[in-house]
């Protein structure tokens, strides 16, 4: 089933026949495509249906004047029109527009771009934009240094190669290709040479500094005066891609500090930063900077967040305000290949999953900023509710939510209540009826609830959920899951070595069931982690010395 997106589109015939055609419509969605990625649009198939009406046919001369009307209404725009016979012997018109390696636009001077599922005007300001950015678009596919497929690094191409059989999200066609049609599939070489992509992933040190625009990064810790006091570079170009991410997250010292919340009479830790979250905007910062432009990645650390900063600014049609949305690829061949390598759930942005994870921990969302020719990504270190942990766990396990409601209720927990106007914002949604797939199922449900109408509305989460889900009230420790009892009993050891049972159950929790406190100390001995002296009555528990 094809889906309305960044490469696909459907319209009804009758655009382009009959008394509703309109063909400065179908002139400036095939500009959008052009500027964009290139892309098809199905003529004779309305958006809400898979196939043709029964019965349509598709006249010789309507192709030709399809042809010959978007030559006359573009600049720019290289098209392939071809009829289509569906499954139910309807036709339809399979227009084809190729990605234009310059400037498209109507004949009377206006300029389209193709974002997520729609049509954007471009605006004055930032059609130099365009023009600036189109060079970054091709040059993941060069071959300027002419770096033979024999001067590969063996041991990266056998690495990449292992990933993609490994890989969930590689198709298995793909994994049954030989290596060297898998350069050519994410195009890493061309003919005989390797392309600016396959220098990175798979090309020698010394290749790679040859591109001048290999990826460095420097991680920069601050003390509370803003005074560097720790810096670590990676920038001897002897990791592709994606050993770079794996080194940064293995080898700063801030990203393994973790945090200890209260939950009753045990505690959680959780990390300073989310790996996912930290994982996430650094391969953003790779995979959608502009390599035609100069510059470092810096990761500067702070006592009370992180930022993460990237040269160039963001694709044309993106914005910081609708960044959770917009779907518009610098680099297409290094994104496909990171999603196949499992280091991207898909083919977007991935700032939808770090709002996700954020929300989800009790804090806020990123700051993003651009600024003269970068783009800053702002994280804050400090957890602002931290209640909102146990309620979203608990509410995902209970009714297996979606990541779209995970942000949904992240945000409810976080502000008590918002408005549809105020959820519209911070979902960066275009308008308030655009919300309704986001709570749909959340009201169906009954885990949020609303009062007022239209704008003025306000959504805010079932209080008698809050109470189910023991968001708030007392805690208790009645149906205590195993991992957490072992880890509450190591706790008190650690703190009253030589107690027996009786002792040990008095002060973690008498609601706690004995049977299932002795089963746990059992499995705790089997285990090596706690040791016994004694036996029955007067056994006593000590951790191993």
């Amino acid at each position: 089933m094809n889906t309305e997106g960044q490469l696909f589109d459907k319209k009804s015939l009758s655009i382009i026949s009959g008394k509703k055609a309109d063909w400065s419509e179908i002139a400036k969605d095939s500009v959008a495509f052009a500027n964009a990625r290139g892309g098809r649009i199905h003529i004779g198939i309305e958006n809400s249906d898979e196939l043709p009406p029964i019965g349509q046919m598709i006249a010789e001369d309507l192709l030709t004047q399809l042809q010959k009307r978007i030559a006359e209404l573009t600049v720019n725009v290289t098209v392939v029109v071809n009829r289509v016979t569906a499954s139910n012997q309807a036709q339809y018109i399979d227009l084809h527009i190729l990605r234009s390696e310059t400037i498209s636009s109507t004949t009377d001077g206006r300029y389209y771009l193709r974002i997520a599922d729609s049509t954007k005007p471009i605006l004055a300001g930032d059609i130099l934009r365009l023009v600036n950015d189109r060079p970054a678009y091709v040059w993941e596919l060069q071959t300027t240094l002419q770096v033979p497929r024999s001067a590969v690094d063996a041991a990266k191409l056998n690495q990449l190669h292992q990933k993609i059989l490994a890989s969930k999200q590689a198709k298995p066609s793909v994994k049954e290709k030989s290596i060297a049609e898998l350069l050519e599939h994410y195009h890493l070489a061309h003919g005989e040479y390797l392309t600016h992509l396959g220098i990175l992933f798979i090309g020698t040190p010394y290749h790679r500094a040859l591109l001048v625009t290999a990826p460095i990064i420097q991680c920069i810790k601050y003390d509370a005066r803003d005074q560097k006091i720790q810096k670590i570079i990676f920038d001897d170009h002897t990791l592709n891609p994606i050993e770079l991410v794996e080194a940064v997250w293995n080898e700063v010292p801030d990203f393994r500090e973790r945090y200890e919340l209260p939950d009753g009479l045990y505690r959680q830790h959780i990390p300073a930063y989310d790996e996912v979250v930290v994982r996430e905007l650094l391969i953003n910062a790779l995979v959608h900077r502009p390599y035609t432009q100069r510059g470092d990645i810096f990761i500067k650390l702070y006592p009370d967040h992180l930022e993460i900063v990237n040269p160039g600014l963001l694709p044309p049609g993106v914005t910081p305000q609708n960044i959770l949305h917009a779907s518009v690829r610098r680099n297409e061949a290094f994104t496909k290949l990171m999603h196949d390598l499992d280091f991207m759930e898909n083919e977007g942005s991935g700032v939808d999953k770090v709002f996700e994870v954020l929300l989800s921990q009790g804090r806020p969302v990123p700051v993003i900023t651009e600024t003269n020719d970068r783009v800053q990504v702002s994280v804050q270190r400090v957890i602002n509710k931290p209640d909102v942990i146990d309620f979203i766990a608990k509410a995902d396990q209970t009714y297996q939510l979606f990541g779209r409601e995970r942000i949904v209720l992240g945000l409810l927990a976080q502000h008590n209540a918002l408005s549809a106007k105020a959820m519209t914002n911070k979902l960066e949604l275009a308008s308030v009826v655009a919300i309704k797939p986001w709570l749909e199922r959340l009201l169906l449900l009954g885990i949020v609830q609303s009062k007022g109408k239209t704008q003025g509305v306000q959504y805010f989460l079932n209080p008698a959920l809050l109470r189910d889900l023991q968001f708030i009230g007392k805690t208790t420790l009645q149906r205590i899951e195993p991992p957490r009892l072992r880890a509450l009993i190591v706790e008190d050891l650690t703190n009253n070595p030589d107690s027996a049972i009786s002792e040990i159950h008095a002060r973690i929790g008498l609601e706690i069931n004995k049977n299932h406190l002795k089963k746990a100390l059992d499995e705790l001995i089997d285990q090596e982690q706690i040791k016994a002296l004694g036996n029955n009555k007067g056994r006593r528990y000590s951790m191993p010395v």
